[in-house]
């Protein structure tokens, strides 16, 4: 029996899903050209199959449950992320007040920070905290909240109304992808906030992301690439990528991966 133009739509759905993990119902939306109602409509029938289910803002796949943890996606190409982190903190100077986002690329940066003085560091990142602690040299203002372990990090409201106190110079911003248009995202509604009031208390903002991160999207987008000053990435970064930066004026720092470097993905 020949399948119907709905049973079609569910099915590619179905797989749109298992392919960006986390979607926004308005991005279903938009995607396959029907009306929120239909997308209400077919969510609760994919939800009642069981494949997939809803979460805040949207729907995920069941299959790899939502966002991948932390400790399996700071492994994922750890020789990039290091050296995304090298270059990152290449534009930290002496004096600088910093937001560090939680992230497994942004945390490398506190490996190269070491010969800096009198930078102070806001963050709610445990990794970036941790990585610190051997390093009088470096001021860390730890944002508070409630342990978030598919993050690692602690969240808060009043993590925001804090960020909105200081005169941060430079955020360093971390995502869990970047579509082709430039829309900036991240998998967790929790963090959706302190990403957004770091990017408005900063004045200058730094997209740190390895190349892998282009061309996809995430549950929640927090920032676009106009409102970056530089994106930091490595080599790979796909010629489409740097076109888009191009157009909207964004500058971009390509680390070159050095394949000796020592890598430690402990705290």
């Amino acid at each position: 029996m020949q399948m119907g133009m709905k049973e079609i739509r569910l099915r590619e759905m179905e797989q749109y899903v298992f392919d960006h993990d986390t979607v926004s119902m308005e991005e279903l939306s938009g995607h396959f050209d029907i009306s929120m109602n239909t997308v209400r409509s077919d969510v609760a029938q994919l939800v009642k199959k069981g494949t997939i289910r809803k979460i805040y803002g949207g729907v995920c796949s069941n299959q790899k449950n939502g966002l991948i943890p932390f400790d399996e996606r700071k492994t994922k190409n750890a020789l990039f992320k290091e050296t995304i982190g090298r270059v990152a903190a290449g534009l930290v100077k002496d004096g600088d007040i910093i937001y560090i986002d939680s992230g497994t690329t942004t945390m490398y940066m506190i490996d190269y920070m070491e010969s800096l003085r009198g930078v102070t560091i806001l963050t709610h990142s445990l990794n970036v905290i941790m990585r610190a602690i051997p390093c009088p040299n470096l001021n860390v203002i730890c944002l508070p909240g409630t342990l978030e372990r598919a993050t690692n990090s602690v969240i808060s409201l009043d993590s925001v109304r804090i960020l909105e106190q200081y005169n941060i110079g430079k955020a360093f911003m971390a995502s869990s992808g970047v579509t082709v248009n430039g829309t900036i995202t991240n998998s967790s509604p929790l963090e959706f906030e302190i990403k957004k009031a770091a990017i408005h208390s900063s004045s200058k903002s730094y997209l740190v992301m390895d190349s892998t991160k282009f061309g996809k999207s995430a549950l929640m987008s927090y920032a676009h690439l106009k409102d970056m000053d530089k994106v930091i990435s490595d080599e790979n970064m796909p010629p489409e990528f740097l076109k888009l930066c191009s157009q909207m004026g964004v500058g971009t720092l390509l680390g070159k991966v050095n394949e000796k470097s020592n890598i430690s993905n402990e705290f």
